[in-house]
């Protein structure tokens, strides 16, 4: 699960099915948590994520390839030029020779996803035994503290 240091920055962004797909964090976001944990203002903690994205971005321009330690590694590469389709038209077009930039997990970042998926199994499991559950009690919520709904007194 998530640290307590960054479940404040995901708590407050809405969910959709899972608590964290469909979730953006943004640069203002990681400023404000790392300064809070470090206790700089946010106006300082913005300036170094800043150099530190922008010594990145200069190291790929460079085509030097950047490892950070239990993160991951960017690298750029040459993409071949290519021929390709127009899905609309079928027409066959040439796509030129171009540098992408390719990023590839570290192990450590590897098993916290894979941490993840399998806390996402588990909790699909569970919902689906508790509908079972609820089923085999004739679809009543049979944990439920509260009395009956609707009046007894006519």
């Amino acid at each position: 699960m998530l640290s307590q240091k960054w479940q404040r920055v995901y708590s407050d962004q809405p969910s959709g099915g899972s608590e964290l797909r469909g979730v953006s964090v943004t640069k203002k976001d990681i400023v404000r948590t790392i300064s809070e944990e470090v206790g700089l203002t946010q106006q300082q903690t913005k300036e170094v994520v800043q150099k530190t994205f922008d010594a990145i971005i200069e190291s790929l321009v460079r085509e030097q390839r950047i490892e950070l330690r239990n993160f991951g590694v960017f690298e750029v590469k040459p993409r071949a030029a290519r021929k390709a389709r127009n899905p609309r038209t079928g027409e066959q077009v040439d796509v030129p020779r171009k540098h992408v930039v390719t990023f590839k997990p570290g192990k450590y970042m590897e098993a916290k996803v894979r941490a993840l998926d399998e806390a996402e199994i588990r909790r699909v499991m569970e919902a689906n035994n508790n509908r079972i559950q609820q089923d085999r009690d004739g679809g009543q919520d049979l944990t439920s503290t509260e009395g009956p709904s609707g009046r007894w007194d006519l």
